[in-house]
């Protein structure tokens, strides 16, 4: 069953927007060929100073194993205060209103 993999944590001075794509490409890369790794919508609010994303992975274990390892990432840039969750997907229902996650 796919599964959702949510994060989010500070960043209090960017990069944002346009900066952050030439910023992150080469860790987009990376991610787009993580086992079990379907797409990731990436989040941002520079209000806030917070960014992260929204994964969709294969299965569980694929989303564990991303979790463990990009939580050390961002670890290992002195980001700590970090929110990571995964959430099972309904595909039903989520079928029935466009949701990408075949």
């Amino acid at each position: 069953m796919a599964v959702i993999a949510y994060f989010e944590f500070p960043l209090a001075d960017g990069p944002w927007g346009g900066d952050a794509v030439g910023a992150f490409a080469d860790l987009a890369a990376e991610i787009s060929v993580e086992p079990g790794f379907r797409w990731k919508v990436w989040t941002e609010d520079p209000q806030r100073g917070v960014a992260g994303g929204v994964y969709l992975f294969a299965d569980r274990a694929s989303a564990d194993a991303y979790v463990q390892k990009h939580t050390g990432r961002l670890a290992g840039f002195g980001i700590t205060d970090i929110d990571a969750r995964i959430i099972g997907v309904n595909d039903g229902l989520s079928a029935l209103t466009n949701a990408a996650v075949a």
